[in-house]
């Protein structure tokens, strides 16, 4: 077994419990994958073939909304991604997926991902888990974008990706906070002097 299949095998387990026979379903249902900077992991008008699993690499998760682009997640080493509306549906994607350095990832079809969870011992829980996860996430980013204030979105992107601002441009930031890059420089400026740690209020 290598070092990619042991850090997916270790993230489902942190999951369901596996056994071996699991284990050994698990590397014959996924197949390794790359993407270049900038290659896309599918894009808006697409229809969703697989899920991936990130062993290298960065991606984001974006809407073009007029020609603006406006980030709404990201996703790192051991994250799973997809575009899970277009993939359960099978309809074509509103959101595109593009990776941000050289990744390398796992990826599984829609019919092997019914195969795991059919025939993986904890199958139908580790599949109930992982979506209420999405699920969850997905309303916190929802109500994040209609509620917060910019600040306090950029404060939930440093503690949600606590080692990403050093990987990303202040663009990538400034997209997925909502605001213009001077603006997040104005929001960085007034932390500075005011030495915040956390907001605990809107602006």
């Amino acid at each position: 077994m290598n070092y990619p299949l042991t850090a997916l095998i270790e993230t489902i387990r942190h999951i369901v419990p596996l056994n071996e026979a699991d284990t050994t379903l698990i590397g014959t249902l996924f197949q390794p994958w790359s993407l270049k900077k900038g290659d896309y992991f599918v894009q808006q008008g697409q229809v969703c073939q697989q899920v991936g699993f990130i062993q290298t690499g960065l991606v984001r998760y974006f809407v073009n909304q007029d020609g603006d682009e406006k980030i709404y997640s990201f996703g790192l080493e051991n994250d799973f991604v997809c575009d899970y509306e277009s993939f359960l549906s099978q309809q074509p994607c509103r959101r595109t997926i593009q990776a941000i350095e050289d990744s390398t990832l796992f990826i599984i079809s829609s019919a092997n991902l019914q195969r795991l969870f059919t025939e993986l011992n904890y199958g139908e829980r580790f599949g109930r888990i992982v979506i209420e996860q999405i699920f969850v996430q997905a309303m916190g980013q929802l109500v994040s974008l209609y509620t917060d204030s910019p600040e306090v979105r950029y404060q939930v992107f440093l503690d949600a990706y606590p080692t990403l601002a050093a990987r990303i441009t202040q663009y990538h930031i400034a997209s997925y906070v909502g605001v213009k890059p001077q603006s997040l420089s104005r929001i960085r400026a007034r932390w500075a002097g005011k030495d915040y740690n956390r907001i605990s209020s809107p602006e």
